[in-house]
């Protein structure tokens, strides 16, 4: 079953389409609760994780149906204000949860069901950055878990320091740091990927509106090797840099201001090759089949196009998208 899941700001809750063999969209079911701004899946089981993004932060599993509904099962505390992201380890042991307004990293352990058994370790980051309003403390939006010989290892962005600190995770959910790599100041760093079958990764610089290369030197530890502009758009202020994701040879990159996600040729440099238009405010896209999912937050709708540009983009009204899972045949 192909399903598109949609998360967002205010009491809405997850929105859920199904999409046809010819692509449109249906509006299938709503699951209520409070600002489900990011969704992930567990990586083996049929459940779902939110962060509810408010001052109190919580986080809420949910578990998806064979018929595509979808259940709440439980809400934790997460140990921090404003989650803003949620990622889960390879193993499915352990959910990780960045805490934005309190710059913390929390992590929490998982059963053999995908239910939540209890925070495991909570740190919290300090520092800050130049950028006034914005770097005058820590504050981590993302936390990117790899792997390497010795185990599992954790990378966290901070955004309001202009660092990624690795940890260690032990078995029993205990984070040890290891390295803090540094990129240019006031990047405002907001998301990591790595790039598979390379030492290269690719960081999101939401402040700066760039687009900065790093080679991991070592698991873990990161080194600048390019700044890019994060547009082609010769006016690209305001702009706030939001979503990255990778497709082959390809980088998208989503903008807000500019309003549209760029698309990068890596082969065999970072070039900029096309803006596409992406509707107000693209805060988080997917791809699939050649599909762009957008949750253009602004225009309270999901924006879906074609990246050949054979087609006009479509609009499936929601209120204040923040997210986009999509699972199915065409996606994951």
């Amino acid at each position: 079953m192909d399903l598109v899941l949609v998360g967002g700001y205010g009491p809405t809750g997850i929105v859920t389409f199904r999409r046809s063999a010819t692509g449109e969209l249906t509006h299938a079911g709503t699951l209520p609760m409070e600002s489900p701004s990011w969704l992930t899946r567990h990586p083996a089981l049929p459940m779902l994780y939110a962060a509810n993004e408010t001052a109190d932060g919580a986080l809420t599993t949910v578990r998806i149906e064979d018929s595509g509904t979808l259940t709440a099962l439980d809400t934790v505390e997460s140990g921090g204000a404003d989650p803003c992201h949620l990622a889960v380890t390879a193993d499915g042991r352990f959910l990780l949860c960045a805490n934005y307004s309190s710059g913390s990293l929390a992590v929490f352990g998982l059963d053999g069901d995908g239910r939540i058994t209890g925070r495991t370790d909570l740190v919290r980051h300090a520092g800050r950055g130049p950028v006034e309003g914005r770097q005058d403390s820590a504050h981590v939006h993302m936390a990117v878990p790899g792997t390497d010989e010795a185990g599992t290892i954790v990378s966290a962005v901070d955004l309001g320091t202009d660092e990624i600190r690795s940890y260690r995770l032990s078995p029993e959910g205990l984070l040890h740091e290891f390295a803090v790599s540094t990129v240019p100041s006031g990047t405002g760093p907001r998301q990591l990927i790595r790039r598979p079958g390379t030492d290269l990764a690719y960081v999101v610089g939401e402040l700066a509106g760039t687009l900065v290369t790093m080679r991991e030197v070592r698991p873990g530890a990161f080194e600048v090797v390019a700044v890019t502009p994060s547009t082609k758009a010769a006016d690209t202020t305001p702009n706030l840099v939001a979503h990255v994701e990778l497709d082959g040879d390809r980088l998208y990159l989503s903008s807000r201001g500019p309003d549209c996600v760029t698309e990068f040729s890596l082969d065999p440099a970072a070039i900029a090759v096309i803006d596409h238009p992406s509707g107000a405010e693209p805060r988080h896209f997917a791809l699939a089949g050649g599909m762009c999912f957008v949750a253009a937050q602004h225009d309270d709708a999901l924006t879906v196009f074609p990246l050949d540009g054979s087609g006009e983009p479509a609009r499936y009204p929601t209120p204040r998208p923040s997210c986009v899972l999509l699972k199915g045949t065409f996606g994951a």
